[in-house]
């Protein structure tokens, strides 16, 4: 079955810096479109970032532009998220997300949290 793992996540200080990985297993990683999302306590979840199979096509929330990228090894069946100069506003639980024939799955979460 489709499993998504999330890791990485921690406290850190304004302006510093932390990378998410999410580890992928039961589909051909290679295939699809993967994302990073992000939930805030009291907030909708957003699409922070999106990236091809081919890491071809990326696309990424405004607010983070600049700061954060996404990338992913096919070999290793992994999604990855630097995030650079975090800010505050960026403490949330971050989740890994993929569409395969339109049935959503998602990781567990990892939490990261910024203070100022």
């Amino acid at each position: 079955q489709v499993q998504l793992v999330e890791s990485g996540g921690g406290s850190v200080q304004s302006g510093g810096s932390l990378r998410l990985s999410c580890s992928a297993s039961g589909f051909t990683f290679s295939a699809y479109t993967m994302n990073w999302y992000r939930q805030a306590p009291g907030k909708e979840r957003e699409l922070v970032a999106s990236i091809d199979w081919f890491s071809m096509i990326l696309n990424y929330a405004e607010s983070v532009k600049g700061r954060f990228t996404i990338s992913r090894d096919n070999a290793k069946y992994t999604l990855y998220l630097q995030m650079n100069d975090l800010k505050p506003e960026d403490t949330a639980e971050y989740y890994c997300n993929t569409k395969i024939k339109a049935q959503e799955y998602w990781g567990q979460g990892t939490q990261v949290t910024v203070s100022s």
